[in-house]
């Protein structure tokens, strides 16, 4: 995992050194390990490396013949792309056989890449650009349109920090953000910046556009008629695959252990592939009644003999730290669990420099509560996915949101293909927006951010070709979601109890509002990006009432962004803690 930047510019321009070397000291946290960039002609690309892979001769840019690359991610089936092809690879680098494809295949050559990644090429035969992302968006990519051409990075902030966009907010993009805490489809919440959509490969010459394309994260068609133990046997297969591609490193590597099944799932499957001890990592809160699965993944990581650390996170801690963690969205998802993503990246980067997780596995398993409400039709009580706000009918924000939901009924539609059951509708919207732009951005930035580098074994192509098209009732039964993998489970990890009900993940944002409310409200209702959309009135009373379940959700979005906008809008550094930064003037 590393940082990727780059300059491809009009006829006549040429690139700026300082503003190269802006944009590579914006992305300095992604990549301690070393930088490199290329400059010809017209196009620059630049690279700031973590090395995982290939410690010795990895460094970026890589070249074969008149073509350049720059990646961010992995890619994972480097050693299987190298011999089936003979590609002739001159370095060890899971990023040269993509290289090597393009020059062979054209634009066509990310079908066949198994991985997390962003990739940059420049083709200086062709006179062109190619960037490309992985299917299901796991790694970042924004462009930006500039008068003298286009730019691309992997965050946001590293554009506005080079001085190529000013960071105007798109309102659009901001009620997103406060009613669904994240945003979606191509448009940023600045003006400007665009994102390369998941499985996107773009070519650009002089400045333009010249052709998309896109790969499917998912297969199309509706559920295939399958028994119990072949599907079993289908997913214990892929993953197993996935898991052991997953693990590929140079460096050590570890495991975000929740004690949910997705993770337990994770942490079954490298066990059975490791034969030293699984290092796990799990965090856990201080407040009296928070969900706290600390115990469960304590009794998994013991089950294995996986070596197992719990981590506290404190109140106290929170307020220290919450405006750099804040500050680390830059590309904004008030998705609270970006707290304990950031306190286990900082205690994990100790030991290991890669981690797995178990993001995905509601998404492709049906997992979720939504989805079974998503199955039923209308007159039995079923309702579209994210259907109401978090500030509805609050009337704390000056005017109701407006066009919050049209990205959101925009991709509903792209999801409901022919033949696929109100479940896999609902899988596939999650899939195409709630997965990149909230799940997969906060785990790439808070990981980043102590230069970790995040993997995730569910969001994998064979993965997915082995359960997205099962028959609904094996991904859903008896009222429970996720059935094939708790069956998978209760057979490889007994311990886990997969067959308990679903116990979700919270975070006791809050009750520590609510304590903090009297002195915090005041605070955020004086922020400029707060006071510009909310009643300073009834932000105060919100936070007074945080202890209220929809109350305090409402009050922790209107906290992140009062925070996320001090930071990434006015641009002042997170300096002291919450209320400090807050405050200060």
């Amino acid at each position: 995992m590393c940082g990727i930047a780059g300059l491809i510019l009009k006829p006549g321009a040429t690139p700026d050194a300082a503003l190269l070397q802006r944009l590579i000291g914006a992305l300095a946290h992604r990549g301690p390990d070393g930088s490199g960039h290329h400059v010809a002609g017209q196009v620059a690309l630049a690279h700031n490396r973590l090395a995982i892979i290939d410690l010795a001769t990895g460094d970026q840019p890589l070249f074969a013949g008149p073509a350049a690359l720059v990646g961010n991610g992995e890619v994972y089936n480097y050693r299987e792309l190298r011999e089936d092809n003979q590609l002739g690879c001159a370095t060890g680098s899971d990023c040269e056989p993509p290289l090597h494809l393009y020059r062979r295949d054209g634009l066509g050559f990310a079908d066949r890449l198994r991985g997390m990644y962003a990739l940059a090429i420049h083709d200086r035969a062709a006179r062109q650009v190619v960037l490309t992302r992985d299917p299901f968006g796991i790694k970042p990519l924004y462009l930006a349109e500039t008068s003298e051409g286009i730019a691309f990075a992997s965050e946001a902030q590293a554009l506005i920090g080079a001085g190529l966009v000013a960071p105007r907010i798109r309102a659009e993009s901001r009620a997103e953000l406060l009613q669904m805490q994240f945003t979606t489809g191509a448009e940023t919440i600045f003006e400007g910046i665009t994102r390369l959509l998941p499985g996107e490969t773009v070519a650009i010459s002089e400045g333009r556009v010249l052709e998309r394309r896109r790969r499917a994260a998912l297969p199309e068609g509706g559920p295939v008629a399958t028994t119990e133990e072949a599907a079993l046997a289908a997913f214990d297969a892929a993953f197993q695959s996935s898991v052991d591609l997953h693990q590929r490193s140079d460096v050590p590597y570890g495991l975000f252990l929740s004690g949910g099944t997705d993770s337990a799932a994770v942490l079954a499957m490298m066990a059975r592939l490791n034969d030293s001890p699984v290092r796990a990592y799990t965090a856990g809160f201080d407040v009296a009644g928070a969900a706290d699965e600390r115990e469960r993944a304590a009794t998994l990581a013991q089950a294995v003999g996986a070596r197992h650390e719990s981590i506290t996170v404190s109140e106290a801690e929170v307020w220290r730290h919450l405006p750099e963690i804040v500050a680390a969205m830059d590309d904004p998802a008030a998705d609270y669990a970006i707290i304990p993503t950031w306190f286990l990246a900082r205690r994990a980067r100790q030991e290991v420099k890669v981690v797995l997780s178990g993001e995905g596995g509601d998404e492709l398993l049906g997992g979720y509560g939504r989805y079974r409400a998503a199955m039923r039709p209308w007159w039995l009580g079923g309702k579209a996915l994210r259907s109401r706000g978090a500030f509805d009918r609050l009337e704390v924000l000056r005017a109701p949101p407006t066009g919050w939901r049209d990205g959101i009924a925009a991709a509903e539609a792209a999801a409901s293909l022919p033949g696929r059951s109100r479940l896999m509708a609902a899988q596939a919207l999650d899939v195409a927006d709630w997965l990149p732009n909230d799940l997969l951005l906060k785990l790439d930035r808070c990981l980043m951010a102590h230069a970790v580098e995040g993997r995730t074994p569910f969001l994998d192509s064979e993965v997915a070709g082995a359960v997205f098209r099962l028959p609904d009732a094996l991904k859903v039964r008896n009222g429970a979601g996720k059935w094939l993998l708790r069956e998978w489970l209760a057979r490889r990890l007994p311990a886990a109890e997969p067959h308990r009900p679903k116990q979700g993940f919270t975070v006791p944002v809050g009750a520590w509002i609510a304590a903090k409310g009297e002195r915090l409200g005041p605070l955020v209702a004086a922020q400029p990006g707060v006071a510009e959309i909310a009643r300073p009135d009834r932000v105060a009373a919100l936070f007074k009432a945080a202890g209220g379940k929809r109350e305090g959700f409402a009050a922790w979005h209107l906290l992140f962004y009062a925070l996320w906008h001090r930071r990434h809008v006015e641009g002042v550094m997170p300096v002291g803690d919450t209320f400090e930064y807050l405050a200060a003037r």
